[in-house]
C-alpha cells in the first residue's frame, strides 16, 4: 500500500523477476519516494528551463505517464477528446475495464511478454481482495495455466494456495464443472474512482488539461503539435486510435461487457472475492469473471469479441443473456442478483494489437537538408498503446520506460525497435493487506 510504504535502496528477499520491454539506453526504475510521489505537487519541480511533454489521450495510460513524468520535473499537456465521466452515458474504456490484477497474461485480452502492476492507494479505489481461478481439470492437463500458475505461486505474490476446496468455499455449483483451483491477494481497481483520483493527482501536480479531437497520422502532423502546444516530446497514449494516429494497422478492438449488479449481501450472499474461469479453460472458450467493483457493485463478464466496433449491446443480446447465465450456473446465488439501476451494463474496445503492446519511439525519420546534404532527423514521437485486456496492469511498468524513453528523445539519441533483455528485479510482492506489515515498494518496471 503506497499511502505507508517502506523504502529500501537493496532489492528486498522477495523480489519478482521478470522479463520485461527495453527500449531505452536510459534504465532508471520507478521509485516511490524518489521519483514518484502521492503528493499533490511534483515530487521533482519543474523550471523555466524544463521540457514539455504533449501526451495525446486521456485514459488510464495517458494519466498514469502524465503522473510519472510531472514527478520527473517536466511540464505536461494532456489532450484528449474526451474524459472520464460518471453519468449514464458510455463511459471511457478505462473505466469500464474489469481491472482485476493478475499475473500476465490477463483472463481478458492476453499478451505474450510478462510485465508488472504499481497498485495505487485505497484511497485512490484500490483494495486487496483474494482472486480465485478455477479449472474444469487439473490445472496439470493445461499447460498454458500450469505454467502461468507455477509462475505466480514461485514469485511470492501474497495470499497464494492452490486447493479444489475454494469450489465450496465460495458456493460453486460442482455442476458447472469446476474441479481445481487456485487464489491470491491482488487490487481490485474501482476505475470509475480512481480516474476522478487520477485526474485530480496530476491537476494538482500542474498537467493542463485540453480538449480536442486531433485526427490522421501523427508524424505528418509532428511539428505543427510540437509549435502549437511548445511542446518537445509528443507522447501518443490513444489506445485503438494508434490505428490511424500511428498508423499501426496491426491495432484493432476486442469488444467486452460486463453486467453490474448491486452486491449489497440483501438478494444473495454478498460476494468479497474475484471468481473468474479463463477463455481457454471455459466451456465453449467463454470467460466467467466475477468481480467486486466496490463495496455495493459487482462485475459480472465477460466477453472478448476481436473486431467488433459496434458498441450496441443490451442487456438483451443473445451473448450477454449467455454471459449471465454462464455466471448463474456458475455462482447459482446470482439468480437474485438485482441490476444497478444507474449502469446495468458496461461495455468498451480494449485496445488490442496483433503483436504486441507498442512502448517505442516513432521509427519514421525525414529527410532534412543541411547544407545542401541531405540528413535523417529523429521523430520526437513516443508510442505507448495495444495494451488490450490489461492497460491498468501494465501502466506503470510502461510508464517507466516512456520516462526513460523521453530521456532518449532530448538527447538525440537514434529510436531503436524495443527488444527483450534479461530478467531483471521488479515489485517487491508481499502486497499490503491493510495490516502493519508492508514491504518495500521499489520497483523496476
Amino acid at each position: 500500500n503506497p499511502t505507508h510504504p517502506a523504502f529500501s535502496n537493496e532489492l528486498p528477499e522477495h523480489t519478482l523477476q521478470i522479463h520485461i520491454f527495453k527500449m531505452s539506453v536510459v534504465d532508471q526504475p520507478l521509485i516511490l519516494g524518489e521519483n514518484l510521489s502521492l503528493e499533490p505537487f511534483p515530487q521533482q519541480p519543474p523550471d523555466a528551463s524544463s521540457s514539455t511533454i504533449l501526451i495525446v489521450g486521456g485514459g488510464v495510460t495517458g494519466l498514469i505517464n502524465a503522473w510519472v513524468l510531472l514527478d520527473r520535473g517536466y511540464h505536461v499537456t494532456v489532450v484528449s477528446k474526451e474524459w472520464a465521466s460518471f453519468t449514464d452515458q458510455q463511459r471511457l474504456t478505462s473505466q469500464i475495464a474489469g481491472a482485476l490484477w493478475e499475473f500476465p497474461p490477463a483472463v481478458c485480452g492476453q499478451h505474450t511478454d510478462i510485465l508488472s502492476l504499481k497498485s495505487l492507494a485505497a484511497l485512490a479505489g484500490v483494495q486487496m481482495r483474494a482472486s480465485n481461478f478455477f479449472f474444469p481439470c487439473p490445472i496439470e492437463d493445461l499447460p498454458a495455466q500450469h505454467h502461468k500458475m507455477e509462475e505466480t505461486a514461485n514469485s511470492g505474490v501474497q495470499g497464494f494456495s492452490r486447493s479444489a476446496e475454494s469450489i465450496h468455499k465460495y458456493g460453486i455449483d460442482p455442476r458447472y464443472g469446476a474441479v481445481d483451483a487456485y487464489e491470491h491477494l491482488a487490487p481490485v481497481i474501482d476505475t470509475d474512482r480512481c480516474m476522478e483520483w487520477l485526474m485530480l493527482l496530476v491537476q494538482s501536480k500542474g498537467v493542463k488539461f485540453h480538449t480536442e479531437t486531433i485526427a490522421g497520422d501523427l508524424f505528418s502532423q509532428e511539428q505543427e503539435l510540437l509549435s502549437r502546444f511548445a511542446a518537445d516530446v509528443v507522447l501518443n497514449c490513444t489506445g485503438l486510435s494508434a490505428l490511424s494516429l500511428a498508423g499501426d494497422k496491426t491495432c484493432y478492438p476486442l469488444r467486452g461487457a460486463l453486467i453490474r449488479v448491486v452486491n449489497d449481501g440483501t438478494d444473495f450472499p454478498k460476494v468479497e472475492s474475484s471468481l473468474a474461469i479463463t477463455a481457454d479453460a471455459a466451456q465453449d472458450n467463454e470467460i466467467v469473471f466475477i468481480v467486486p467493483r466496490n463495496d455495493n457493485i459487482l462485475l459480472i463478464g465477460g466477453v472478448a469479441q476481436p473486431g467488433r466496433w459496434d458498441l450496441d449491446l443490451t442487456l438483451e443480446s443473445p451473448e450477454i443473456k449467455r454471459m449471465r447465465a454462464r455466471a448463474e450456473a456458475f455462482l447459482p446465488s446470482l439468480k437474485h442478483a438485482r441490476l444497478d439501476p444507474e449502469y446495468p451494463i458496461a461495455q468498451g474496445l480494449r485496445p488490442a494489437r496483433e503483436k504486441n503492446i507498442c512502448v517505442e519511439r516513432e521509427l519514421r525519420t525525414r529527410t532534412m537538408d543541411l547544407h545542401g546534404e541531405p540528413m535523417e532527423e529523429a521523430s520526437r514521437i513516443i508510442h505507448d498503446y495495444g495494451h488490450g485486456g490489461s492497460g491498468w496492469s501494465l501502466s506503470f511498468g510502461c510508464a517507466a520506460d516512456v520516462a526513460n524513453l523521453v530521456e532518449d528523445v532530448l538527447h538525440n539519441l537514434p529510436a531503436s525497435r524495443m527488444k527483450v533483455p534479461e530478467k531483471v528485479a521488479v515489485v517487491d510482492t508481499r502486497l499490503a493487506t491493510g495490516s502493519e506489515q508492508s514491504g518495500p515498494i521499489r520497483a523496476r518496471l
